[in-house]
């Protein structure tokens, strides 16, 4: 008991003379005011929306004085009405343009997920997840230059499957849509013959097909049209229970299916070339990903804030709330990620967010100041010294040999009782 006391004291001596000890300590935007009532509003990407909608709930089940009201209208409808001002943020799965951006000058990028686009199929002879396409049969379909389930470019792939004589039907979104930035960037990169003649963006002049708005719309025609193919979000594809196809891969050696751990290593060492929140993030992007292991169609999706909220907000009291609820959704909130199929955000992302959001402010006045709490290793703690108290805490050294290592500390004079 006698040490147990000694090491507890010993510790709370070293956390009353350095605060923040924690190598992960970091600071947190204010909490919604517990008085006050939030009405948020949000709009953009159904790419995202089963995420943002899990958040929602879990977010007011700590917050229970905040509502968030998350219209899943697509990416290009969140951009206009991000423009317009008339939410407190919006959500698209394609960056801005540069023509975008100048009609919503100080808007921030903060990635808020990883996730995938999955090809969807309805073949009665095929089974679930039996169907591979390369990249040049996926672009060939879409622009109506393969119509037969049974051309050659097709079977010559899916030497086991009964792929019938009948005519293939395409469907692709009606609405200004981020999904299907996502896709046609996959077309036109791996698809000259797309690029030229079709291009990439939130809408595009689709050849031919039918078309719906929303990932839903896109899933009901491909679950209602017999011999169909579509596009559409890989949690849709998995809630709904639909066929999927497996991409072959950028090196061109697998055919990927899109998973979890597929869609991370598509995603794996972009970190460290991603610009500031603030910066452009035109040219960001992970489809056709070089690696073995990589799904070629996935993407980063957005949440899209003013870098001064007073336009878009009623008072200091919501942007705040705003801030604190998008910094919990970056942070917190990626635990509910991987349940829905999506890749929670790598830490140095999640930093790049962090850093965006302490530009915010309201009416020139900084809402959030996240330097200034500084961790362990801006405070000049040796990581030995740090690792030693993560050890102590799960356990992994015993009481008196912590206690050894902070008398060393006293004894050298680095901590000074």
């Amino acid at each position: 008991m006698r040490t147990k006391i000694t090491s507890i004291l010993l510790i709370a001596t070293l956390v009353a003379i350095i605060p923040q000890f924690d190598a992960n300590a970091d600071s947190m935007p204010d909490a919604p005011n517990p008085q006050v009532e939030f009405n948020l509003t949000g709009a953009g990407a159904t790419f995202p929306f089963p995420l943002i909608d899990l958040w929602r709930v879990e977010y007011k089940n700590v917050y229970d004085n905040v509502n968030l009201n998350y219209q899943s209208i697509g990416s290009g409808g969140g951009i206009k009405q991000h423009i317009e001002g008339t939410v407190n943020f919006a959500a698209s799965d394609a960056p801005m343009k540069e023509s975008e951006r100048e009609l919503a000058p100080g808007t921030l990028h903060i990635p808020e997920s990883i996730g995938g686009v999955v090809i969807v199929y309805n073949i009665p002879e095929v089974p679930n997840k039996g169907l591979k396409l390369t990249a040049d049969a996926v672009s060939k379909i879409f622009l109506g230059e393969i119509t037969k389930w049974n051309d050659p470019a097709i079977t010559a792939e899916n030497p086991g499957l009964n792929l019938p004589n009948k005519e293939i039907v395409t469907a692709h979104r009606s609405d200004g849509s981020g999904t299907t930035f996502i896709f046609t960037d996959y077309l036109t990169t791996v698809s000259p013959h797309w690029d030229e003649q079709v291009g990439k963006g939130k809408s595009v002049p689709w050849p031919n097909g039918l078309a719906a708005a929303g990932n839903e719309g896109v899933a009901g025609i491909v679950k209602s049209t017999e011999y169909s193919i579509g596009y559409i979000e890989l949690a849709y594809a998995f809630q709904t229970g639909m066929s999927f196809a497996s991409i072959q891969n950028a090196d061109k050696t697998a055919f990927i299916e899109p998973t979890l751990d597929s869609i991370s290593a598509a995603s794996s060492g972009v970190a460290d070339t991603l610009p500031p929140a603030e910066d452009s993030w035109t040219h960001v992007s992970l489809v056709n990903a070089p690696g073995p292991e990589s799904y070629p169609i996935a993407s980063f999706t957005y949440l899209l804030v003013y870098d001064d909220l007073k336009p878009v907000t009623k008072n200091k009291e919501q942007a705040k709330a705003v801030i604190h609820m998008i910094h919990w959704m970056i942070t917190d909130g990626q635990e509910f990620s991987s349940s829905l199929l999506y890749v929670p955000l790598a830490d140095k992302v999640v930093e790049l967010g962090k850093q965006g959001l302490s530009k915010v402010t309201y009416d020139g006045e900084q809402l959030w100041d996240y330097k200034t709490t500084a961790k362990a290793a801006d405070l000049g703690i040796p990581k030995w010294i740090r690792d030693n108290a993560k050890w102590w805490s799960e356990g992994l050294i015993t009481d008196q040999d912590y206690i050894n290592g902070l008398q060393f500390l006293i004894k050298e004079g680095i901590l000074k009782v």
